[in-house]
């Protein structure tokens, strides 16, 4: 199974192949950077592998939530890719990856329930809660929520005692009396972790056309609160 993985979600920029059962990965922050980058460091690794864009079985892309921009930049590479090479594309929770990230970082956290969280700027996140046994199906609905609602929601939720949180999101002053074990902050989103979860959802039949991808944002309302505020 070879399956290439792209990622420009946050503030991090990174490419992974998964060939053969094993991954190797390009990953670099740069925020600003990222449509300069992307497609260099595809080159890079299918070169280090020997590969061309035809021998590839899919791609995969993070299709959400997070940066509008990010996301745009990533999947419209991703569908200009597997429109060339006439791939299927495996699309993958951008949370789900995250969380995935975690418990790579974390194997003391492997068999709990860990809530990824992203800012999602104008004072809310982006949240979702993944299992190992589930590792790309929320628990709860993938929400965009402020702080508050997010709290309120897992107090409310039958989620075991010890909860792990994961994600820059966590980083609102708010979340000091979350109700979890422990919270890492200092986490990126990584295309490994996306080709990863990716193969899984391949082997269960999961993959789109490049004209079916579309990016899942949570909070498609957003622009035009930004207009407003300018308006005004």
């Amino acid at each position: 199974m070879k399956i290439l993985a792209l990622d420009t979600t946050s503030g991090a920029c990174s490419v992974a192949l998964h060939c053969h059962g094993h991954t190797t990965e390009r990953f670099v922050e740069a925020e600003r950077d990222h449509t300069r980058r992307l497609l260099p460091m595809v080159d890079q690794v299918l070169a280090e592998a020997e590969l061309s864009l035809k021998d590839l079985d899919a791609l995969a892309v993070s299709r959400g939530p997070g940066s509008f921009t990010g996301l745009r930049i990533a999947i419209s590479c991703a569908q200009g890719l597997a429109f060339a090479a006439d791939k299927p594309v495996v699309p993958v929770s951008s949370l789900a990856a995250l969380a995935a990230g975690a418990r790579r970082r974390h194997p003391d956290w492997r068999d709990l329930p860990v809530v990824a969280a992203l800012d999602a700027r104008m004072q809310q996140v982006y949240w979702g809660v993944y299992s190992v046994k589930a590792p790309n199906c929320s628990l709860l609905p993938e929400a965009v929520q402020d702080p508050q609602q997010v709290l309120e929601v897992l107090s409310q939720s039958d989620l075991p005692r010890d909860c792990y949180g994961a994600g820059p999101g966590w980083q609102y002053p708010q979340f000091s009396s979350a109700p979890l074990t422990a919270i890492d902050t200092d986490l990126s989103i990584h295309a490994a972790d996306i080709a990863e979860l990716a193969l899984l959802l391949w082997r269960n039949g999961v993959a789109v056309s490049a004209e079916e991808l579309e990016p899942l944002y949570l909070r498609d309302q957003v622009a035009w609160q930004k207009r407003q505020r300018i308006r005004s």
